[in-house]
């Protein structure tokens, strides 16, 4: 590749997979829109950003669409009303596969929400957020901070299971995250608690790695935001429950603070 590209093929070349991305054609590489973009930036002289976007990186494409698709509305729904408008969701290619959706559940008045990545199998067959062997391991991490599920709050970025328990997509994230916001906005949650790269990085609107984001308090919308190692991961990695106690010790702490 020259060291100067043109600007002008690297806007079309943006623009060609911005569209492919939107409109959720198989077979695309979310990376390769954000090769292009890093380097129409770079090609449009906008290098002197660089040193924020590492301490902040940018935004993915999926966390504007869902931002801009929230109603004005959104304070004065309620779970039961935006259940209601996912209805039966057919708004990305979860839906072909799916046999529950699966919208999140226990105490709508929780001060604690965990928000996880997607349902799984048994999640999806019983249309339960939680429930499988990740789900009691999370049932054993909430009653390590001395708390019961139901008095806390599950849900996930996205309502239906990926086809082979796989990372959700961009145009899926995109889709259901909107959703996830209005849950949140309604549930007004003193501490957020993301299981996983996915919930993450969808919240905080950031690329940083879990291993960055945990062990850090951060902001979002009010709340107190504390990201953590997913179950499924301590169920395959189990030295990692250390690092996860320790978030959980933390969580605990907020909570008990006045």
């Amino acid at each position: 590749m020259p060291d100067h590209p043109d600007p002008a093929l690297l806007e079309q070349l943006k623009d060609h997979l911005r569209v492919y991305a939107e409109t959720g054609i198989d077979g695309f590489n979310p990376e390769a829109v954000r090769g292009a973009r890093r380097l129409a930036a770079a090609a449009r002289g906008e290098s002197k950003s660089r040193a924020r976007r590492t301490e902040q990186p940018a935004p993915s494409t999926q966390t504007s669409l869902f931002a801009e698709s929230l109603p004005e509305s959104v304070r004065d729904s309620s779970l039961e009303e935006i259940r209601d408008d996912l209805g039966d969701c057919q708004r990305c290619k979860l839906c072909q596969d799916r046999t529950h959706i699966v919208f999140g559940a226990d105490n709508p008045r929780a001060r604690l929400v965990f928000v996880g990545e997607g349902p799984g199998v048994e999640e999806d067959r019983q249309g339960l957020p939680f429930v499988g062997r990740a789900g009691q391991l999370l049932t054993k991490m909430i009653e390590a901070i001395q708390m019961r599920r139901d008095e806390v709050y599950i849900c996930n970025v996205v309502k239906c299971r990926p086809p082979g328990n796989r990372t959700p997509q961009e145009d899926e994230i995109a889709a259901c995250s909107p959703f996830l916001l209005r849950q949140l906005a309604v549930l007004k949650p003193e501490v957020i608690c993301c299981l996983g790269l996915t919930a993450a990085q969808t919240l905080l609107q950031v690329r940083t790695p879990i291993g960055q984001l945990r062990g850090k308090i951060h902001s979002f919308q009010g709340a107190q935001l504390v990201a953590t190692y997913h179950p499924a991961y301590l169920l395959r990695n189990p030295p990692a429950k250390r690092q996860v106690w320790e978030d959980l010790k933390r969580i605990r702490s907020l909570l008990s603070s006045p």
